[in-house]
């Protein structure tokens, strides 16, 4: 997946005639890094890849390398009679895989749908945010922890969540997921509100505020994603 995800966001970067030196540049990192990925020689972290797809007008489907199936509503792939629910294998899950141990796995959804759904894993020592800064987006956000535990950072309170738990809070709040224990991590995670533009907001201290063309947060990103590819 590193290599297949590298050269699809360096055809996409070509495509619109930019440089690797522009992009790092609009991103606030460096072209070697970007080389790097690009090439499949490291992976992305979780809030470069964010920031990768939206600038370069990228949809997940098309990181993924996958296509929108031609079928009704309701209806299951390769199924021609009448109308079934979704149906998703999870082997068939898309999954990226990102740096620090981060591995998203998309879950049937319909485009256009009012959710974003994703299997979640962290390994321990992971985070939403390498550089530990925390980030803000539009949106509610739902989780139910499946397995091991993860650490909520919400401004300036933290939550520990176990199997069985789950948590509802609004997405502008500033906030960041951690594993500080000594197994894998997952969870469902659902999202519902379009990703709206942020430029009104005001940083709080030690922050990564949402832009409208440098996300920084899982949602951000496939929201702006699917805006792309609709």
């Amino acid at each position: 997946m590193p290599d297949e995800l590298g050269a699809r966001l360096r055809e996409a970067r070509l495509q619109r005639g930019l440089s690797l030196r522009s992009v790092a540049q609009a991103l606030g990192v460096s072209a070697s890094l970007i080389s790097q990925v690009e090439i499949g020689k490291t992976q992305p972290s979780v809030s470069t890849l964010y920031a990768l797809a939206s600038h370069l007008g990228i949809s997940l489907d098309e990181l993924l390398g996958i296509s929108a199936p031609s079928r009704g509503p309701g209806q299951l792939i390769g199924h021609s009679g009448p109308a079934l629910p979704d149906v998703q294998r999870a082997a068939d899950n898309p999954v990226i895989e990102m740096e620090n141990g981060v591995r998203w796995e998309r879950l049937a959804a319909g485009a256009g749908g009012p959710a974003d759904a994703l299997l979640v894993t962290y390994e321990p020592g992971a985070s939403s945010s390498v550089e530990g800064k925390l980030m803000r987006h539009a949106g509610i956000e739902y989780a139910y922890l499946l397995e091991g535990e993860l650490t909520l950072h919400l401004e300036f309170d933290e939550y520990v969540l176990r199997p069985g738990d789950s948590l509802e809070f609004d997405s502008i709040r500033p906030h960041m997921y951690s594993n500080r224990g000594t197994v894998p991590a997952k969870g469902v995670w659902f999202v519902v509100g379009r990703r709206q533009q942020n430029q009104g907001l005001r940083d709080a201290p030690g922050e990564v505020t949402t832009h409208s063309d440098t996300p920084a947060s899982a949602v951000d990103v496939l929201r702006a994603m699917d805006d792309l590819g609709t």
